[in-house]
């Protein structure tokens, strides 16, 4: 995604008679259907391309990319804050993204426009991402009141992709009411993703031999709700047993600052079966939440923690790309290694090298 948000153009082979005259004026047009004024535009006019050529700037590493998303998220916000954030984990194979098409189909009929932010594993080896997404939601995709965005998730925090957050600031910019952020299920992502969505769902499986192992799990604090997928056929019996077993654990959990006690509920999204119920859930938290003023404390205390992360990240960007610890960085490695210093003591050296000018 650190490419250019347009596709590379190969000055090299216009023609040698094309003056210099006429690339300026290519290139020219070519930043004027990039500019922060006509995505913005676009983007309030609900143009789905203008959307996502705004999160493909946003997530560009470039410099001059980057200033531009700043200003364009910036600009975004006063259209931001009017939809309803559902984050969506479970383990892979747990049926994520059918239980999202079946969820946004039924949002669709109502009315709604959904957004759906969907993060796919990178290769640890290649840096490579299928983004298949797109080809598992048959029909979502096909719905102009749906838009569908997978993003690998590269090395980023918990896997989630670095400028999730801004790109949910564009979705409600362009007045999708449902945001959807489905995890890539594995490691931290959990938590990143619980710090920018208003509800927590966790998908589970019954049968699968993890239900006990689910319970200790720490993920089982932030669910706002649990959901048993593929309750159909001869499973039906193992999802309510499942079920039980849910209820019971959550009930040695003390109670969310949200005053909400999360339910554990199920569902089989192939055959959109209990997809209904898991909706009024939501609605019910969001009811409560808000009248208690939790709703809006939560993403207030949301914004405190993405302002102290950016900086934490900014920072350490700034210090592996200053020019003397670049330089200095390996010989560092290879004297705490060799022990001819500690860690401690390079790392101190290191830090004071990053405050010289």
């Amino acid at each position: 995604m650190s490419k250019d948000i347009h596709q590379n153009t190969n000055f090299s082979k216009v023609p040698s008679s094309t003056s210099s005259q006429a690339i300026d004026r290519f290139k020219k047009l070519q930043q004027k259907k990039v500019s922060v004024k006509n995505l913005l535009d676009g983007i309030i006019a609900k143009d789905t391309t203008a959307l996502s050529r705004g999160i493909t700037l946003i997530e560009s590493t470039q410099q001059n990319h980057v200033q531009k998303a700043q200003q364009l998220i910036e600009k975004c916000l006063p259209y931001a804050n009017n939809s309803i954030r559902i984050g969506i984990t479970g383990v892979p194979g747990v049926g994520k993204s059918t239980f999202i098409e079946a969820l946004g189909s039924l949002l669709i009929k109502q009315g709604k426009r959904v957004a759906i932010l969907a993060v796919d594993p990178s290769s640890a080896i290649s840096h490579g991402s299928i983004l298949g997404d797109k080809t598992r939601m048959e029909t979502l995709v096909r719905s102009p009141e749906a838009f569908i965005r997978p993003s690998p998730s590269g090395s980023s925090l918990g896997g989630v992709a670095q400028k999730t957050r801004e790109s949910i600031i564009l979705c409600e910019a362009a007045g999708y009411d449902i945001i959807i952020i489905e995890t890539v299920g594995v490691g931290q992502s959990e938590t990143a993703v619980h710090s920018m969505v208003d509800f927590f769902l966790l998908l589970k499986l019954a049968g699968a031999g993890d239900e006990l192992q689910g319970i200790k799990r720490g993920i089982i604090e932030m669910a706002d709700a649990i959901v048993i997928n593929k309750a159909d056929g001869e499973n039906v019996k193992r999802a309510r047993q499942a079920k039980n077993q849910f209820r019971k654990a959550l009930h040695l959990y003390p109670l969310s600052p949200s005053d909400w006690s999360p339910e554990v509920t199920t569902c089989s999204a192939l055959e959109e079966e209990g997809i209904t119920e898991v909706w009024e859930l939501i609605l019910k938290y969001v009811d409560i939440t808000t009248k208690n003023g939790f709703f809006e404390k939560n993403r207030i205390r949301q914004n405190k923690f993405w302002l102290l992360q950016t900086i934490e990240e900014q920072l350490k960007s700034a210090f592996y790309t200053h020019p003397k610890i670049k330089s200095e960085l390996n010989s560092q490695i290879k004297a705490v290694q060799q022990d001819e210093k500690t860690p401690f003591a390079a790392a101190r050296y290191l830090l004071g090298l990053s405050n010289d000018k």
